[in-house]
């Protein structure tokens, strides 16, 4: 542990010297992911929003990794103590630590991604991606021929169950006799366990898959490319992770919700608070790769659109975070 956070100390102290990104403003904006960045979907997409805002606000900025809840606390008190003035915890998991450590370090606002604890100065950022999933399982239940889907999560945690119910719900709006199966990995990294169990999914009958299991979902993929199936990403577009066969992504707009943010914190106008985004805000939409959109109908456009209106009219009800 001595080894580990004499690096994340070197880092920080790198950043203040100009080894990080951004100019010497004052501002410093930290961000710690549950895993890496290279995942092409949740921590990717927090990442290039704070490469957003290093660029667009002249931040100072710095990056952590952990997947252990025993680091979380010790590397949010870090960012304080260095005096940090925003740090963003990119996930559900990171709610505790940020109470703690916001109470000790009442001049850094800390803001946790799919979280819901509020504090004087701790925010949670509440993506209702169940909206897009919603319109993802519409999708879905157009283009299945077998009536079978299937769902791969990382963690069972509440976000995640949510989206795959407002994706069930969406698939058996259109499918009613359909089949849901659903899988959990217990972890976000195991790609080798997603492509297995996601090759179980289609042995019985699933062919289209969705994932929220950032970079273990690459295992979907993988999976997908080597039985001809279907698959809707989330989180971010990912169409081009796999575009053969990644027909529509569920997208959360990570990168401008932390650009709001951080815009507060830098004027002074931030309050510890829940700040949710729905399909109506514009940070959450149902995104089409355009190389397979040969392969939806008009008539399932035009059941789209309408489950869209019907989803930002409420005249669907789905269940949300924190409600």
């Amino acid at each position: 542990m001595w080894r580990r956070w004499l690096a994340v100390g070197l880092g920080v102290v790198a950043l203040g010297c100009g080894g990080g990104s951004g100019g010497d403003t004052g501002f410093r904006v930290g961000l710690v992911t549950p895993g890496p960045v290279s995942d092409a979907g949740w921590n990717a997409a927090a990442y290039e929003g704070l490469q957003r805002i290093a660029k667009e606000l002249g931040a100072q900025t710095a990056h952590q990794e952990s997947s252990t809840p025993a680091e979380f606390e010790e590397i949010f008190r870090d960012f304080g103590a260095r005096r940090f003035s925003l740090v963003f915890g990119h996930g559900f998991e990171f709610q505790d630590a940020a109470v703690t450590a916001g109470e000790a370090f009442p001049n850094t606002a800390y803001v946790v991604t799919s979280g819901r604890v509020v504090r004087p100065n701790v925010a949670g950022l509440v993506f209702e991606l169940e909206e897009a999933a919603y319109l993802a399982g519409v999708l879905a239940g157009h283009l299945s021929d077998s009536g079978v889907t299937g769902m791969v999560g990382g963690m069972e945690i509440p976000p995640v169950r949510l989206i795959f119910d407002g994706y069930r719900r969406g698939f058996l709006a259109v499918r009613p006799d359909g089949v849901v199966k659903e899988v959990y990995l217990g972890n976000w990294e195991d790609a080798a366990g997603a492509r297995q169990a996601s090759r179980a999914l289609v042995a019985q009958g699933a062919d289209i898959l969705i994932h929220n299991a950032d970079a273990a979902g690459l295992g979907v993929f993988q999976a997908c490319r080597e039985t001809g199936t279907l698959a809707i990403g989330t989180n971010r577009d990912q169409a081009g992770v796999a575009p053969e066969i990644v027909v529509a992504s569920a997208v959360i707009d990570v990168p401008g919700a932390m650009l709001r943010i951080a815009r507060e914190v830098q004027q002074g106008r931030f309050e510890g608070r829940l700040v949710r985004f729905d399909l109506a805000s514009g940070i959450i939409d149902l995104v089409l790769n355009p190389e397979l959109e040969s392969r939806i109908s008009d008539e399932t456009r035009v059941a789209l659109q309408e489950a869209r209106r019907d989803v930002v009219s409420g005249h669907v009800r789905l269940e949300h975070f924190g409600k």
